[in-house]
């Protein structure tokens, strides 16, 4: 590729950032649209099944805690899903709208890592695990 500045070829390490760039672009445009996609789809199954009328909150809030309206846990919600509970299909989508940085920055190590970049991968590496951190104690209440 030449370069329109310097009017010659750009090294391969620029070739290879822009090929980065691209790669973590897809993963973030992929999970972006897949979970558009199911989220959607989640919606077009709640209003063919409830038609356009929508619960009131007080029923909502009042429901018995032996009945949950939303799946609690990621195998409730993976089986719902799959049964094709419309409320299930929608977390699921939101679920994956919300795991997509992470996917990203977990790409991003592996990309560093086959670029040789040691450094930049640990840095990556320590902001994963912090994002997985957050993830996991935000879940547990903290």
């Amino acid at each position: 590729m030449i370069s329109l500045a310097q009017g010659k070829e750009n090294p391969p390490a620029a070739k290879s950032l822009g090929e980065m760039e691209v790669a973590v672009s897809r993963i973030l445009r992929i999970g972006v649209l897949t979970s558009t996609a199911i989220i959607a789809f989640g919606l077009f199954l709640l209003f063919l099944h409830d038609g356009l009328a929508v619960a009131h909150v007080s029923q909502i809030l009042h429901s018995p805690p032996s009945t949950p309206t939303y799946p609690a846990t990621l195998g409730e919600l993976l089986r719902e899903s799959a049964r094709g509970n419309p409320a299930a299909i929608i977390a699921f989508g939101l679920v994956l709208l919300i795991a997509t940085p992470a996917l990203r920055v977990a790409a991003t190590v592996f990309l560093f890592l086959r670029e040789g970049d040691r450094l930049y991968a640990a840095i990556t590496l320590i902001v994963l695990v912090v994002l997985m951190l957050s993830f996991f104690l935000g879940e547990a209440g903290f």
